[in-house]
């Protein structure tokens, strides 16, 4: 089963790609994004499911059936650089949504249990953040990381300039029971400035039965059922990608491929 999802013409819902537990072959995520126009509607009945609706680039009215959400947004494009706006709703819900411009919308899914309400999460709830050095660096929005309140998602946006590395050094996070990990399941959602831009992203295990490298071009998506899984961009092309996580325990713990941990530390950039 190929870990790479290439981005479909829009359906008559505006849906340009369609990730379920059954089509990745796992038991938890589960991700679409929508390319809606000016004034279209979406509706979706969230079922089992929690939802984090992300509003990757324009301006919407969000409502579930005990909360309204009207004319949020604020970014045209997801290099702006700025946080979203999200809204999460929970299991056993219907959210409608109302394009209020052109509107990239990334709905990403999980198990919900019903104990939390829908709320609105603004850019300014939104942590940022730098991580890496030399030729490691990313800027990171943490959308719904595991210290905010969720059942199972954890969402989270990130940048890498042209011609650095990210998801890198090489991490892991499949192991149920252990000390050192947790079990996540996790996709990337690919955006290009410019837009024919491409990345070339790995996922790999450790005795590489899991071992493909794909390009990724924009809006395609990648997932990750297990493994190591570093991105790197390609001089020219800045890249976005917009992650989610769950799995049983709503923890985000990993380990580094040992061979490659050396770029976290004093040694790494290198002396001229």
């Amino acid at each position: 089963m190929s870990c790479l999802s290439k981005v479909k013409q829009p359906d008559a819902q505006g849906r340009i790609q369609h990730v379920t537990p059954e089509s990745a072959g796992w038991g938890y995520v589960g991700f679409d994004a929508y390319l809606l126009k000016k004034g279209q509607t979406l509706s979706l009945d969230s079922g089992s499911k929690e939802l984090c609706l992300v509003l990757v680039a324009g301006l919407a009215s969000v409502k579930t059936s005990k909360a309204d959400f009207p004319n949020i947004g604020k970014r045209m494009s997801p290099f702006e650089r700025t946080p979203p706006y999200s809204v999460y709703v929970p299991d056993n819900d219907r959210v409608d949504v109302v394009a209020e411009s052109d509107l990239e919308l990334a709905v990403c899914s999980a198990p919900g249990k019903g104990s939390l309400p829908a709320r609105l999460i603004a850019p300014e709830d939104v942590g940022v953040e730098q991580r890496g050095k030399g030729n490691n660096k990313r800027l990171v929005h943490n959308i719904l990381p595991d210290d905010k309140p969720a059942d199972s998602l954890l969402v989270v946006e990130v940048y890498t300039d042209e011609g650095n590395t990210s998801s890198y050094p090489s991490h892991k996070h499949d192991q149920e029971n252990s000390e050192q990990e947790t079990y996540l399941e996790e996709t990337y959602y690919h955006r290009f400035n410019p837009e024919r831009g491409f990345a070339m992203q790995r996922v790999y295990t450790d005795d590489r039965s899991l071992d493909e490298c794909m390009a990724a071009y924009n809006r395609d998506v990648v997932t990750v059922p297990r493994g190591y899984h570093p991105v790197a961009t390609i001089a020219g092309y800045d890249n976005y990608y917009l992650n989610v996580m769950a799995g049983p325990v709503r923890l985000w713990k990993f380990t580094w491929e040992e061979d490659h941990a050396w770029v976290n530390s004093a040694e790494y950039p290198r002396a001229e």
